[in-house]
C-alpha cells in the first residue's frame, strides 16, 4: 500500500516534530475530526498518511495505533495483508464526548450571580498519586486549588460533578461543599490570582490567535493540516481554561476573541479538509 508523501509541514504542525504532542495525541484528534464524524472503517495506510502530513513518522504513527487499539479505542479487521480501523463502542463514546466538549466551549453562559462553591477535601494521610489525581480531576472540572485542601469554583452547579469526582476516588467522605458569596474583607481578585494561573492561560490565547488568525491555506491538503491543527490545539482549552464569568477576568481577555476564530476558521475550513480526507481514504484502499 502508497503512503502519500507529504510535502514539507507547514509552520503550524512543524513543532509535532519537535516532541511537542504525542503521535497518540495527533492521531486521537484525527480520529475525532476525520474519522467519527462518518463513522466508516479506515484503512491504516490512511491514518499513517495524515498523521505524515501533521510531521509524524511511519513508525511513530504505527506505535500509536497500536497503543490507542491496546486501550480499546480502535478495533481492527484484516483483509489480505492490511487492515482496517473502526471506532469501538467505547472509543466513539469518548471522542463523541469530547467533541461535544471541544465545540460547545467558548459560547458562553448565563450572567455571573455572584455565587461560589466552596469544596474542602481534609483528608491529609493521603498518598501523593492520590493527591495528584485530586488535583488533576479538580482542575480539570473547572475548579481552582486555594491553600489547605481548598477548592472553588464561580459556578455551583458544578457542585454534583466535584461529588461525584470525590465519590470515584474513594474519597466521598473527606469532602464538605459551601455555596457562599464573597464578603468585605480582600477582593474577589485575590481569589482568582491563588486559584488560577491566568497568565499563562491568556498567553496561550494569544499564541492560539497568533498562528491560526493569519493562516490561509493554499489548497486542500493544506486545509486538512490546517484544520486538524486547528481543531488539536484549541482542545486542550476546555481543560486548562476554567471558564470563568466575565466578571473575573482581566480586561481585554483573548478568550472569547480565540473561540470565535476557532469557530470561523473551523466552519470556513471543513468542505476543503473533508474533500482531502475522502480522498486520502480512497488511495490507500486495496
Amino acid at each position: 500500500m502508497a503512503v502519500i508523501t507529504p510535502d514539507p509541514v507547514p509552520a503550524v504542525s512543524r513543532r509535532r516534530e519537535l516532541g511537542l504532542s504525542s503521535a497518540r495525541s495527533l492521531l486521537l484528534t484525527v480520529l475525532g475530526e476525520h474519522v467519527l464524524p462518518v463513522d466508516e472503517p479506515v484503512w491504516t495506510g490512511t491514518l499513517v498518511s495524515a498523521l505524515s502530513l501533521l510531521g509524524v513518522a511511519e513508525k511513530a504513527a504505527r506505535q500509536a495505533l497500536a497503543r490507542t487499539a491496546a486501550e480499546g479505542w480502535l478495533s481492527s479487521s484484516r483483509h489480505g495483508r492490511l487492515a482496517q480501523w473502526r471506532l469501538s463502542a467505547a472509543g466513539r463514546q469518548l471522542l463523541t464526548d469530547g467533541a461535544q466538549r471541544i465545540y460547545s466551549f467558548g459560547q458562553g453562559g448565563p450572567a455571573w450571580d455572584g455565587r461560589w462553591l466552596i469544596v474542602l477535601v481534609s483528608a491529609p494521610d493521603l498518598s501523593s498519586k492520590t493527591r495528584h489525581r485530586i488535583r488533576t480531576r479538580l482542575a480539570w472540572a473547572g475548579f481552582g486549588a486555594l491553600s489547605g485542601g481548598v477548592w472553588v469554583s464561580p459556578d455551583p452547579r458544578r457542585e454534583a460533578e466535584a461529588s461525584r469526582i470525590l465519590d470515584e476516588l474513594g474519597l466521598a467522605g473527606a469532602g464538605l461543599s459551601f455555596v457562599a458569596s464573597f464578603g468585605g474583607i480582600g477582593a474577589q481578585a485575590d481569589i482568582v490570582a491563588q486559584a488560577w494561573d491566568l497568565r499563562e492561560l491568556e498567553r496561550r490565547y494569544q499564541e492560539f490567535i497568533a498562528a491560526f488568525g493569519p493562516l490561509e491555506p493554499l489548497g486542500d491538503k493544506e486545509t486538512l493540516i490546517a484544520q486538524t491543527m486547528l481543531v488539536h490545539e484549541w482542545r486542550r482549552f476546555p481543560f486548562i481554561d476554567p471558564g470563568l464569568p466575565r466578571d473575573l477576568l482581566p480586561a481585554g481577555w483573548p478568550g472569547a476573541e480565540a473561540a470565535s476564530l476557532f469557530r470561523a476558521r473551523h466552519s470556513r475550513w471543513q468542505p476543503a479538509a473533508a474533500r482531502c480526507w475522502t480522498l486520502l481514504a480512497a488511495r490507500q484502499g486495496p
